[in-house]
């Protein structure tokens, strides 16, 4: 247990928060300390992973490399020997429907392979897709991760009733828990603890190709049933939904247990790190603030810090950043395993085409990209880019094509944001330009 932990209080893709608590309020282990701004769907709340006593609401720099308040709390030894807030236990499989999605939001449950798009909204298409398969996706195919593995062998029968959770709200028969066949170990203990819920529906583990980057929703899908998400569409759209191992675990937790998610599992790994191992530590910590003993970090040969992994994962300033809900892993990198090269002149080679995993002509977006034509890079196929990183890796002029494509989907949603605030501006306008004239009353 860390002596404090920096909680950003928006870890979420949707509509921003805004803190519950105040300077020197008193807080314990699972109590809501921020939560949505406005009612909406696409918000989940936020909850102390320590007990302790807000000591800061201040912005912080944060592992996406920009700055939002979060909650600083410092530990209580006093405190910690109270009762954790959790909620109470629920029977997923007996209560209501709404009460099901009511307890994965109040959980605070993101997808924690690292998009954070709240639980709640995902396992809740519109009526018209049909969703028959549910993944649960356990393929991290990124080098240095292994955390999904280590929660699988420490927490079968979790993953498990996590997957048999999702298939009862969304009326599904038929799961797959999808690996890389280098991870078939596994089967025998995951097949053993199917056996032994005895739940209805149909379970199975499915193994695809350990190949980069197989452990993409799109690429997933592909692999374990043959079907294909369309252009633009979403896993919904091929009838599928798919979870990532450790959501699937935190969803079964808030059920069984209560439990909020205000834990994180992630691999701290790298040349730098001289104690390469799995943690599972209080969202919110700094890992600079763990004992040495526990993670040790050789400074003289550290140059690169990637939260995440390091084909999608985000470089980071330093260390120093907190460990978010998303946060699969931290690779401390030394000058033997980064290659930094100077961008030259596209030579039209064709490598980034022939390495996208989405059939997608990188070069033709990024001409696009440059010329600032948003439009044409979105018919090129700027949204359907999964951002996984190989045509960077590959291009021979070292231009950080992942980069400016994550830019351009910033400038576009900025773009609709302006577009939005304009149509309510406009309509704020018209609306008191038909509204009857008032005279003013006569003053006294």
């Amino acid at each position: 247990m860390p002596k404090q932990v920096v909680i950003p209080i928006n870890q979420h893709f949707g509509a921003p928060n805004k803190a519950l608590v105040s300077v020197g309020d008193r807080v314990r282990r699972g109590q809501v300390i921020a939560d949505g701004m406005a009612p909406g769907p696409m918000t989940v709340p936020v909850h102390a992973s320590i007990s302790g006593v807000v000591k800061k609401i201040e912005p912080r720099p944060q592992s996406n490399n920009s700055e939002g308040f979060c909650v600083v709390i410092e530990a209580d030894l006093s405190a910690a020997q109270e009762e954790d807030l959790f909620m109470p236990p629920l029977d997923p499989f007996t209560c209501a429907k709404e009460e099901a999605f009511r307890r994965i939001r109040e959980a605070g449950i993101v997808g924690m392979g690292g998009a954070g798009f709240p639980a709640h909204v995902k396992l809740s298409p519109p009526p018209n897709k049909k969703i028959d398969i549910v993944i649960a996706n356990a393929a991290e195919c990124e080098p240095y991760l292994t955390t999904d593995e280590a929660v699988i062998s420490e927490k079968p029968g979790v993953l498990v009733k996590g997957v048999a959770i999702v298939m009862k709200v969304l009326g599904v028969n038929r799961a797959i828990i999808g690996m890389e066949d280098n991870r078939a170990s596994l089967i025998p203990i995951i097949e053993k603890e199917v056996s032994q819920l005895n739940y209805p529906g149909d379970i199975k583990v499915g193994l695809c190709r350990t190949l980069y980057p197989q452990g993409g929703e799109k690429m997933l899908i592909t692999a374990l049933t043959g079907r294909e998400v369309p252009s633009g569409g979403l896993p919904m759209d091929a009838g599928c939904v798919v979870s990532n191992a450790g959501t699937l675990v935190a969803i079964a937790e808030a059920f069984t247990l209560g439990k909020p998610l205000i834990d994180r599992e992630l691999t701290v790994s790298g040349g730098a790190c001289k104690t390469p191992k799995n943690i599972r530590v209080p969202v919110g910590t700094i890992l600079t603030d763990l004992p040495k003993e526990f993670i040790d970090i050789d400074y003289e040969r550290l140059k690169k810090v990637i939260f995440g992994g390091p084909m999608m994962g985000t470089a980071v300033p330093a260390p120093d950043a907190p460990i978010q809900k998303n946060t699969s892993g931290i690779i401390l990198m030394t000058q033997e395993e980064i290659s930094v090269h100077e961008e030259r002149v596209c030579i039209r080679c064709g490598r980034c085409i022939r390495n996208c995993a989405m059939r997608l002509s990188p070069v033709v977006v990024n001409i696009a990209l440059n010329a600032g034509d948003l439009d044409e890079a979105v018919n090129t196929g700027l949204l359907d880019c999964i951002e996984c990183g190989s045509c960077s890796y590959v291009c021979p002029a070292s231009i950080k094509l992942t980069q400016r494509f994550r830019a351009g989907k910033q400038a576009l949603r900025n773009l609709q944001q302006l577009t939005k605030e304009a149509q309510e501006t406009a309509r704020k306008a018209a609306e008191a330009k038909a509204a009857p004239f008032q005279p003013a009353p006569p003053s006294s």
